[in-house]
């Protein structure tokens, strides 16, 4: 395996794809004019956030568990960190076009958006998981993605970062909006991936797989259903009204209900046969749903 290569600054990348820096903390990447195809197998890390659209690339792009090569007109968001391979090479087609966004976290720090960026999910989904964009949507992501670069043609003043990250921001809602909208046209393998998720978690407290394994987590669900764990989440809220641990935890009690009214185990026995390593932990976590403690539940029904 190839060692990764870390991009720390925004003169990196652009040094890396031999364009122009105008700021040192972001910039924007005309892929239609890179005609130079990325090795095979490379792996590279950023320190900044990635924004990128193409219809079309010399290489498909892996990150996380599957392969994604763009060509149905994408858009993929990567947080800092994130390790992303250049697979398999594609043979060069006229019509290359594209863009990408680059963001180092300096330029949001003491912003609005900067407290806001936890909630932009998608940028922990997987390629797999990609913004799949009609043409109207594109036009509006672009002409956002232009307003960031005139005003990178312009030299930088105290009005930079405001004009720059409102722009940012107004293109981060924009995405959320359009995510929004796939998982609402998705709506039928979106149930089916409910339904999966449940199978799931029948196996899981109806087997003795929490004895052995304790409570699963969302990452554990998430690897059942091949999705990121943000990405799950957000699904299952859209669909459900609860996110992933909602769901854990709402067979979690349903099932201690049922324990509790049928049999005449302890507390502390229901707990380590819910997964529970304290008892003190499903105490405290059945109040918090159900508004009364174990024992109050049993002696009230």
């Amino acid at each position: 395996m190839k060692p990764i290569i870390n991009i720390q600054s925004i003169s990196d990348i652009n040094n890396f794809v031999q364009h122009k820096t105008r700021h040192p903390l972001v910039t924007v990447i005309d892929f239609g004019k890179m005609d130079d195809q990325m090795e095979e197998g490379i792996r590279i890390s950023c320190d900044f956030y990635s924004v990128m659209f193409k219809n079309y690339c010399a290489n498909n792009m892996r990150y996380g568990r599957q392969s994604y090569d763009f060509q149905e007109g994408s858009l993929v968001c990567i947080a800092p960190k994130q390790v992303v391979t250049m697979d398999t090479e594609i043979i060069k087609k006229e019509n290359m076009m594209g863009w990408g966004l680059f963001f180092h976290p300096d330029l949001l720090r003491g912003t609005s958006l900067g407290m806001k960026m936890k909630d932009y999910t998608f940028f922990s989904y997987e390629t797999s998981e990609a913004l799949h964009l009609s043409d109207k949507e594109k036009e509006i992501l672009y002409d956002c993605i232009q307003k960031i670069e005139t005003e990178l043609q312009e030299n930088i003043d105290h009005h930079s970062q405001t004009l720059i990250v409102s722009n940012i921001e107004l293109l981060l809602n924009y995405c959320q909006r359009y995510y929004g909208r796939q998982f609402i046209t998705r709506k039928n393998s979106n149930r089916d991936i409910v339904a999966q998720v449940e199978n799931v978690l029948k196996g899981y407290f109806f087997s003795d797989t929490l004895k052995m394994e304790g409570l699963p987590t969302v990452s554990d669900l998430a690897d059942k259903v091949n999705l990121s764990p943000n990405y799950l989440s957000d699904l299952l809220k859209k669909e459900t009204g609860m996110n992933t641990k909602d769901h854990i935890h709402h067979f979690l009690i349903e099932e201690a209900k049922n324990i509790l009214l049928s049999s005449n185990k302890s507390i502390s026995e229901i707990a380590y046969e819910l997964g529970f390593e304290y008892p003190q932990y499903f105490s405290k976590l059945f109040k918090q749903k159900t508004g009364n403690t174990p024992q109050e539940f049993r002696n009230l029904n």
